[in-house]
């Protein structure tokens, strides 16, 4: 893949594009795994974890031969920091595998917006208590805007957008904390200059491959037989598309296009989810829940006006949150 440095911006923000559209895809696979693979949520995010862990280890051996003065080693960058590496482990295998479970009770538009809408929110609330960010006007409103389309989401949430929507949502929630925990870890990790991003995905994939194979092997690691094919496909597309080119295109991407642009390119994931939700698996949305999905990915939007604003101030703005 073409260095970062070389790259265009208008070719940057194509990469980051099409991996948001790679992710907003990997909630209808799984979906569709629960219908024709008949494994749970934790086994999906198995899977994609192994299949995503094996091809980002190709993807850095590659990169090693290439360019071995730029790619870090693996064991090195685990070993200078072994906690940091097991917490972002924990904390990806916790936030995918629940984004997974609200898919399956409150229905895939829901369950992203839900968990990619309060995510950023969660992430400047914990910046500015633990790592003494300064919110900002637009930061203040982006949570107000979050915590408001939560509050119409809970209230308009019905059985017409999945099983369980209010299990749903809380699954999401979970979701969201674990992707904000493991983005300030990132921040703060960051601010100390050590690792690189690349290599602590891996590392992070890695654990949580090892920390889901215990639950998964519980809750019924293999899909069912009947339709083996079609499952198998659908894992080794979750691996490969939603996970390895996604984040690869996303990293890449990021080394030309600023913090608060791919924020709001970003924002394709979630509406990606739903066009797939509303046209192919049928989700239908009242008006209530439409308005909070609007006010989550509002706040999404605000938070790039807030990032926009800081850059101004400072060059060194942290890179915008990873998605699915």
């Amino acid at each position: 893949m073409q260095s970062s440095s070389a790259l265009p911006v208008r070719q940057g923000v194509l990469y980051i594009a099409v991996a948001a559209t790679a992710w907003g895809t990997g909630g209808a696979v799984a979906a569709e795994l629960y219908d024709v693979g008949g494994i749970g949520p934790i086994s999906v995010s198995f899977w994609r974890f192994l299949t995503g862990l094996g091809l980002l280890l190709a993807a850095h051996l590659i990169r090693r031969l290439r360019r071995p003065e730029r790619a870090l080693s693996l064991r090195a960058t685990f070993a200078a920091d072994k906690r940091r590496g097991l917490i972002t482990g924990i904390g990806l295998a916790v936030y995918q595998t629940a984004y997974f479970a609200s898919v399956q009770q409150a229905g895939l538009t829901v369950a992203t917006v839900v968990t990619l809408g309060l995510g950023p929110v969660l992430v400047t609330v914990g910046a500015r208590i633990t790592l003494g960010e300064h919110t900002g006007l637009a930061g203040t409103a982006a949570v107000g805007s979050g915590v408001a389309g939560l509050v119409l989401l809970m209230g308009g949430a019905d059985g017409s957008i999945g099983p369980d929507p209010f299990l749903g949502i809380g699954y999401a929630l979970l979701s969201a904390v674990g992707h904000a925990g493991v983005t300030l870890l990132g921040r703060a990790a960051r601010r100390k200059n050590s690792g690189g991003t690349f290599e602590e995905t891996a590392i992070g994939f890695a654990v949580g491959t090892v920390c889901l194979l215990p639950m998964a092997l519980l809750e019924g690691l293999l899909p069912d037989m009947e339709r083996v094919a079609w499952a198998l496909g659908l894992l080794v597309y979750l691996g490969a598309v939603p996970t390895a080119l996604a984040y690869a295109l996303f990293f890449t991407g990021l080394g030309v296009v600023r913090a608060a642009t791919a924020s709001v390119v970003t924002l394709v994931e979630p509406l990606t989810a739903a066009v797939i939700g509303i046209v192919v698996f049928g989700e239908r949305l009242n008006m209530i829940v439409l308005t909070g999905i609007a006010l989550l990915l509002f706040a999404v939007l605000f938070l790039a006006a807030s990032r926009g604003a800081s850059r101004a101030v400072s060059p060194e703005t942290p890179a915008p949150e990873n998605g699915h």
